[in-house]
């Protein structure tokens, strides 16, 4: 499901209109964004936590080249799936 799928999705659900939606879904990602940039973990019940994780430093290989390769270390975004999410899935 792309972006576009999903804003007709929430806005046919909850009764919105495209515009509404797309502007309540850019909220909502704007406010992860912001609590994962000041390093914040977000939870939200029954569906995961949005997280910052730091990726370790480490050596790797130039696939085209077969040259060893520094790959520095740095954070990333990760995503943990909730229990209620996760039972739903599995359906």
């Amino acid at each position: 499901m792309k972006k576009a799928e999903l804003l007709a999705a929430v806005a046919q659900k909850g009764g919105y209109t495209k515009k509404d939606a797309e502007a309540a879904l850019n909220a909502v990602i704007g406010t992860i964004t912001d609590a994962l940039e000041k390093g914040e973990k977000v939870s939200i019940s029954g569906f995961g936590t949005f997280e910052v994780r730091d990726r370790a430093a480490k050596e790797s290989i130039n696939p085209a080249t077969k040259e060893p390769v520094h790959v520095p270390a740095k954070k990333v975004p990760a995503f943990k799936a909730g229990k209620a999410l996760k039972e739903i899935v599995d359906k």
